[in-house]
């Protein structure tokens, strides 16, 4: 199957740790599918990718067709494949993870974007021009993608990204060992070619007025949701505490971990203390590991309740980030750094509506904990961006 570089050598470096599947392990991976009537695996996709066809495309090493398949109703398959929630969506629903494995459509997905991109991007044709003029905020996957399906029906399409660098989410928050930045480029460039005007460094309100945004035929708006959510407890506001979202911002758009051989810093703590469970919890940690960090992760459910994806909780826990569950931070501890945190053990109730445990917080002698850190990183969730 799909290889993945050893944790003791990619924990020092950036490079891209799952290596993608061969060909033969591709083509015998699609041979699983059971091309269903109605196939759920499709149903559970957001974009309703026809799945079994591009799969069968594979099992024939048509990738041209398969990529082509692909691309009808989605410009980003090489992105998709790789951090995509496949386990909740498309794969989740593959009828044979009933009694065995699902078929691994992300991973096939990525197999045939590489594929291309070794072949040469076909970019797919847009329609006749409409006369009409849409306005895109946000380049970010919602953005993106809004922007490519607007121009292939023949509108004249104008993408605003506030930030130096077009991608959003893709560029700044997710590490270039999950998705590489060459990756992220060349499939921004692939929707640039359908005639998409990008203009960068352009912020709602300074560079371009709500008035000229209504002047379109249409505005869609796809900020993101980089507002980051904080625990309100104290200490919040000591030097060496970050939101992820600014921590991997830092690291990924502003190269913070070469400072300074470019300009933007970041404290490079010895002892990190990660909150939270989620993806982004995961990304902020394996990003203070490779910056030489010892990464404590600290989330109140259990270990099975943490609901970042199963293989990159493994890679975490493969590249020495431990693992403190059933325990909540109460206080942020210093003066005028970060020299630890102070935590609550959890005990869990009934469940709530996602059958996950309710954590409540224990009383008594031995129910808090301190652990020492310089530097903590709040991983807890983010809300929409405002306009």
């Amino acid at each position: 199957m799909s290889g993945k570089r050893d944790a003791a050598e990619r924990i020092h470096d950036f490079l891209e740790v799952d290596t993608g599947l061969s060909e033969n392990n591709a083509v015998l991976e699609a041979t699983r599918c059971m091309e269903c009537v109605r196939p759920k695996c499709t149903e559970g996709c957001p974009v309703n990718i026809n799945i079994p066809g591009f799969i069968a495309a594979v099992v024939k090493k048509d990738y041209a067709g398969a990529a082509k398949i692909l691309k009808a109703d989605n410009m980003l398959p090489a992105i998709c494949g790789r951090v995509c929630p496949q386990e909740t969506q498309c794969q989740g629903r593959c009828v044979l993870g009933k009694k065995e494995r699902p078929v691994r459509i992300g991973a096939l997905e990525r197999f045939v974007a590489d594929w291309e991109r070794k072949q040469g991007i076909v970019t797919p044709a847009v329609g006749k021009p409409t006369g009409k003029r849409v306005a895109v905020v946000g380049s970010g996957p919602a953005g993106l993608t809004a922007a490519a399906e607007l121009a292939r029906y023949g509108h004249s399409v104008t993408l605003f990204e506030s930030l130096h660098a077009p991608g959003g989410v893709l560029t700044y928050g997710i590490p270039s060992f999950r998705l590489p930045k060459d990756i992220v480029r060349d499939e921004i460039d692939q929707v640039l070619k359908l005639g998409v005007d990008l203009k960068l460094n352009h912020i709602v309100g300074r560079s371009v007025s709500v008035d000229e945004l209504l002047a379109y035929d249409a505005v869609f708006l796809g900020m993101g949701a980089g507002l980051p959510s904080f625990m309100n407890i104290e200490g919040e506001g000591l030097n060496g505490v970050y939101s992820a979202n600014e921590f991997l911002t830092r690291v990924n758009l502003m190269h913070a971990d070469s400072f300074p051989d470019y300009d933007t810093p970041v404290i490079k703590g010895k002892k990190v203390v990660v909150v939270g469970g989620g993806n982004v919890a995961m990304d902020a940690s394996r990003v203070a590991r490779r910056m030489g960090a010892e990464v404590k992760l600290v989330y109140r459910r259990r270990m099975e309740d943490l609901p970042a994806r199963q293989d990159e909780i493994k890679n975490a826990a493969e590249e020495g980030v431990e693992f403190i569950c059933c325990a909540n931070p109460t206080k942020i501890l210093g003066e005028v750094t970060v020299s630890g945190i102070e935590c609550v053990k959890m005990d869990m109730g009934k469940p709530d509506e996602s059958n996950r445990p309710i954590p409540t917080p224990m009383t008594g002698p031995d129910s808090t904990f301190t652990l020492e850190a310089d530097v903590v990183i709040e991983a807890i969730g983010q809300s929409p961006n405002p306009l």
